[in-house]
């Protein structure tokens, strides 16, 4: 479990990016719903938290790829594999985050520890 921030610091329409390996992105969308997804983006190394949340869709920053944040799966290209999704929970005020065991999709070029 990881211990994302506290629920009050994360407004809706936000989004925070935990410093794991790999990084895992944690969104606040409008509607007040928690989703976290690995926060690279499968086509090219672009932070998905920096990227724009448009309903149940993070856009990434860098070539406009779309994922779903309940599943993970690409909703436009050019990105073809989807990100893993992690299960998030609130314990006494605190955004938590249970990182998924399956392997994740990461960019050409990119491994775990951000080394080729």
């Amino acid at each position: 479990m990881h211990i994302a921030c506290p629920l009050a610091a994360l407004a809706p329409g936000d989004s925070v990016r935990l410093d794991t390996s790999p990084p895992i992105a944690v969104f606040h969308t409008e509607d007040g719903e928690l989703f976290a997804l690995d926060d690279t983006c499968t086509h090219q190394d672009a932070s998905l938290a920096d990227g724009w949340v448009d309903g149940c869709e993070v856009e990434c920053p860098l070539h406009a790829s779309k994922f779903n944040l309940r599943t993970g799966e690409v909703d436009s290209p050019p990105a073809k594999l989807p990100v893993r999704v992690h299960r998030v929970s609130v314990v006494d005020g605190q955004i938590m985050v249970e990182e998924s065991s399956e392997a994740p999709n990461l960019p050409p070029g990119l491994s775990i520890n951000g080394h080729v």
